[in-house]
């Protein structure tokens, strides 16, 4: 464990600055609290009013503590912080953890708090949890620092071996006191709060090496350091252990409108999907899903080959049906449903069940489903589980509990064995186990001088197509022969050694999407066609700034794709791949990548991007994918590029197999500079 580890998690010497002796105040409780739960080590009370606090000698100042501090719990009022956090810097105090509200959550000014707050600790040499955090439970080792209130529950705390990260402090408790109920204990539960400095991501990281913890849970609001947290969770993966996730934003209530189709049809949450299974982070979709499956992944590894299907073993023919209709809805089958209800308690025939279930060649998991005996007969119902759950090392094994049945659900947890109470948290659960895959390695974006040169070369922050194109192609994307020209007269001159027919395209950073403001004139078949196209374009555009024109030749090809790249203000860079044209925000939803790829991520892209019409569909010739493969690759390049927040080409037209791809449109954005960039 490394230093900050200790001082985070398992800290010896710990001061509460402001605490009180009033048992009925707030800041009374994480006193109170690590007392109550066995905390066996230094409390040292900061409180110039007091002289004791609860039994302990309290000090006036941190100044005036004895003797080294480990961990600081800041419970002052938000305009006092900034104070104390310089003392934790005298004191050389290597983690503090900030109770109060009134920062970053509440606007702009809170938010320059925050900042001056955070530049205080970081030149003391002080590392920061929240603020507004609720503070941190270790049950391994009985250090409940926390004023959280589920710690007025009767000690012990259950212990385990999950540990739980979550944005929000409230639902630690949730979570705790949840799956206390269910006969789940844990290792660590922590609030990050703010993380204006420590995230989520960083304390993924150090209990990637805690040896008391399997499976790390992670209920999150956002993701502020989508890279921090795929390294993080690489490491755990290494480590041997599973993390699984619930992640808030669903919906496409808060998805912000994009410049391109590529920020409009990725959706609201798919980045965020593509970077947690890039991860290798398991989605949980409920959250009673993410307290009940973490028995499911602890010393576990994902399926090599699954096929998505299960065995389903049960007592109670309606809670069969109610478990395989919701893995249905996910796509999951049914391999074979055994139903046993005859056999009722018979542990010994349930087993054997179970055992010749685990068998079917077809089946990636079994799932046993108890009916009333769970709830009457615990000691019976469970038993003929728990027999076979020793022999079925090989694959995973869940129970869903038709019945309230705390008391069978604490025998099956006592096991290690994963129990739900719904069968909706069931199929949660079996789908994200299926589901689960090991971390891709993050791949390096290579060389991105040219590209960086030729956008530099550029104006303003929506690139031309001119200007688009040449960033692309300086990256390795085909963009074909074009030619830009000013007017009329100089197309007539230059054009016609192209080859006719010829499109044609006004060139303006003001018409991202051309065909819409009629800025594209196609199959024009001799210079004379060009020339009264671009006498027309010219003036109905007369009121657009335009830099010129650009004449291309016309290309054939077996369809066309969308190519996008953008900058997910969660999931960092990702690359989209999907159905072009104009229609393209009503095919179905592309498929989505972290960025940048590997050639062997390029080609998965393609894999699974909805590109029926050139997989040969239909009598139709097969596109050529190979090539489709290496412009996505050579696309995901400007993850290096941090100016650059989303690009996209459509459509790119894919040819025949061996006759390559070419961009038959471009768009470059760039990054809009934030505050500190700006004052920088």
């Amino acid at each position: 464990m490394t230093p900050l580890a200790r001082a985070l998690f398992t800290p010896r010497r710990i001061a509460l600055v402001g605490a009180s002796a009033d048992p009925s105040r707030l800041t009374a409780r994480a006193q109170i609290h690590l007392r109550r739960h066995g905390f066996d080590g230094t409390i040292l009370p900061i409180n110039p009013r007091a002289t004791e606090i609860l039994g302990e000698p309290a000090y006036p100042s941190l100044d005036d503590a004895p003797g080294p501090i480990d961990h600081a719990f800041i419970l002052l009022g938000a305009d006092r912080v900034e104070e104390a956090i310089a003392a934790c810097a005298r004191r050389r105090v290597p983690v503090a953890t900030v109770l109060a509200d009134g920062f970053a959550e509440t606007g702009a000014a809170g938010a320059a708090r925050q900042a001056r707050l955070l530049a205080a600790a970081r030149a003391g040499g002080v590392r920061l949890m929240g603020p507004n955090c609720i503070g941190m439970i270790n049950v391994t080792a009985r250090t409940a620092l926390s004023v959280n209130a589920v710690l007025a529950m009767e000690p012990p705390l259950p212990v385990g071996r999950t540990a739980v990260i979550s944005h929000s402090g409230s639902l630690i408790g949730a979570i705790l006191s949840r799956g206390a109920a269910r006969g789940l204990g844990y290792s660590v539960l922590a609030a990050t709060g703010n993380e204006a400095d420590l995230g989520a991501a960083d304390l993924l990281a150090l209990l990637a090496e805690d040896e008391a913890t399997d499976v790390i849970a992670l209920f999150l609001e956002t993701i502020r350091d989508p890279g921090g947290l795929r390294a993080a969770a690489g490491r755990a993966f290494a480590a041997g252990k599973a993390v699984i996730a619930y992640k808030l934003g669903r919906s496409a209530a808060g998805a912000a409108m994009a410049v391109s189709h590529t920020g409009a049809i990725a959706g609201a949450d798919a980045a965020v999907d593509a970077l947690l299974a890039a991860s290798g982070i398991a989605r949980l979709d409920s959250f009673e899903g993410l307290i009940e499956a973490a028995p499911l992944f602890a010393r576990a590894r994902p399926l090599p080959s699954p096929r998505r299907a299960v065995a389903v073993v049960t007592t109670t023919g309606g809670g069969a049906a109610l478990v395989v209709d919701r893995l249905g809805l996910d796509g999951i089958e049914a391999a074979e449903v055994r139903d046993m209800t005859l056999a009722g308690t018979e542990p010994d025939r349930i087993a054997a069940a179970l055992e010749q279930a685990a068998a079917d060649p077809r089946a990636d998991a079994v799932v046993a489903v108890i009916g009333s005996s769970a709830q009457f007969r615990p000691e019976d119902s469970v038993a003929g589980v728990l027999r076979a759950a020793a022999r079925l090392a090989d694959k995973p094994l869940a129970a869903f509990l038709a019945p309230d049945a705390p008391e069978s659900a604490r025998r099956l947890a006592a096991a290690g064995i994963a129990c739900f109470r719904t069968p909706e948290a069931a199929a949660d659960a079996l789908r994200a186990r299926l589901a689960w895959r090991a971390p891709r390695p993050i791949a390096e974006a290579g060389e991105v001088s040219a590209a960086r040169t030729a956008l530099a070369a550029a104006a303003g922050p929506v690139l031309d197509e001119a200007e688009a194109r040449a960033v692309l192609g300086a990256l390795g994307v085909p963009i074909g022969t074009t030619v830009l020209v000013a007017d009329a007269e100089q197309a007539r001159r230059i054009v016609p050694r192209l080859g006719f027919p010829v499109a044609l395209k006004a060139v303006s950073a003001a018409l991202p999407h051309k065909t819409e403001a009629g800025a594209v004139a196609l199959g024009l078949a001799d210079a004379e066609a060009l020339v009264a196209a671009l006498s027309a374009m010219a003036a109905r555009l007369a009121a657009i700034p335009l830099r010129g024109f650009l004449v291309a030749p016309m290309e054939t090809g077996v369809g066309e794709a969308l190519l996008g790249f953008r900058r997910d203000p969660q999931a960092g860079p990702v690359v989209v791949l999907g159905a072009g044209g104009v229609f393209a925000e009503l095919m179905p939803p592309p498929a989505i990548a972290p960025a940048p790829l590997t050639r062997a991520e390029a080609a998965a892209l393609v894999a699974a991007a909805p590109l029926a019409h050139l997989r040969g569909a239909r009598g139709r010739a097969r596109g050529d994918l190979a090539a489709l493969a290496e412009a996505a690759l050579a696309i995901s390049r400007l993850a290096a590029l941090d100016e650059v927040a989303e690009a996209e080409i459509n459509p790119l037209l894919v040819r025949p197999e061996g006759g390559g791809v070419v961009a038959l449109d471009a768009l470059v954005v760039r990054r809009a500079a934030s505050a500190s960039e700006e004052g920088a």
